[in-house]
């Protein structure tokens, strides 16, 4: 639930091609109202599970999007069960989208195709189906060989511009090839973003050599059972998640609203195991990569 301090689960992934939404709770269009991502930007959306605290905001966000003039297509990824909850909602309130709306239910183990990025589900451990995604961005194309292109004469200007963005170039009635004159591709990013769970197998698989691993902590060290009861993790079993799957930074998120005020224990006992972990708060911004 949400407390005065926090509101209920939604993420959002800015890149200068796309925004993406995990998870859509509660208030989440007021909470962008304060922040600056702009809803008809919002091309992809995916739900980690049905709970209440991370789709209750879904029908009023794609409303408003659609009411500040978002035309252009939206996905929408989740479990079994969020389309038939989807199209009986719109319907019996009578919402109309000037968009198309597409809703992808998702199965442990698919891959699909969003914006560029390969997105990997697989199913977790909680008392609800719950599922986490691993994204995976395409390679990046290498730093421009400066030296290499003034040895060969090339003067710096828009053709150094040029290529990096075009598989060839011509200078001085030759045509070269761009790839002569970059350093080596560098790896996409890579993010996993996952819904409430317990530790599992599926959590290393996902996370396995991220950027940067999205993991609830709702629980501090002292409650570790009652977590396992309710399907939920503690931070420092976060924390071993992250450090087993070699992550280089880990978020804390989905924290229990008992923590108003003691927070910062969860962040503490997560960096006794993984020094690189961070609480988020609503609002809070973190790059990807650096």
């Amino acid at each position: 639930m949400p407390s005065k301090q926090r509101n209920v689960t939604s993420i959002a992934l800015l890149h200068p091609k796309m925004t993406w939404l995990f998870d859509c709770g509660e208030a989440t269009q007021h909470q962008i109202l304060h922040s600056p991502i702009k809803p008809r930007k919002v091309n992809a959306i995916f739900i980690t599970h049905l709970h209440g605290d991370h789709i209750f905001g879904l029908p009023g966000f794609i409303s408003t999007r659609a009411a500040l003039e978002g035309t252009t297509p939206l996905t929408i990824y989740g479990p079994t069960g969020i389309k038939e909850w989807m199209d009986a909602t719109l319907r019996i309130t009578g919402t109309y989208l000037r968009y198309p709306l597409q809703i992808v239910e998702v199965e442990d183990g698919q891959t699909y195709e969003q914006d560029g990025f390969r997105v990997t589900v697989r199913s977790l451990e909680h008392r609800f189906p719950a599922f986490g995604y691993r994204l995976e961005g395409p390679e990046e194309r290498g730093a421009l060989r400066v030296d290499a292109l003034k040895a060969l004469g090339v003067p710096s200007g828009p053709l150094y511009r040029r290529i990096t963005l075009e598989e060839t170039f011509e200078f001085d009635g030759t045509v070269y090839a761009s790839s002569d004159f970059l350093e080596s591709p560098k790896p996409g990013v890579k993010l996993a973003v996952l819904g409430d769970t317990m530790p599992c197998a599926a959590s290393i698989e996902l996370a396995r050599d991220v950027d940067v691993l999205v993991h609830e902590a709702t629980f501090a060290d002292r409650e570790v059972e009652h977590a396992g009861r309710f399907g939920h993790s503690t931070a420092r079993q976060a924390a071993v998640i992250a450090d087993t799957a070699q992550v280089k930074k880990l978020l804390l998120t989905h924290v229990s609203a008992r923590y108003v005020d003691q927070e910062e224990v969860l962040e503490q006992e997560a960096r006794e195991v993984f020094a690189n972990s961070h609480l988020m708060f609503d609002h809070r911004v973190v790059p990807v990569k650096g």
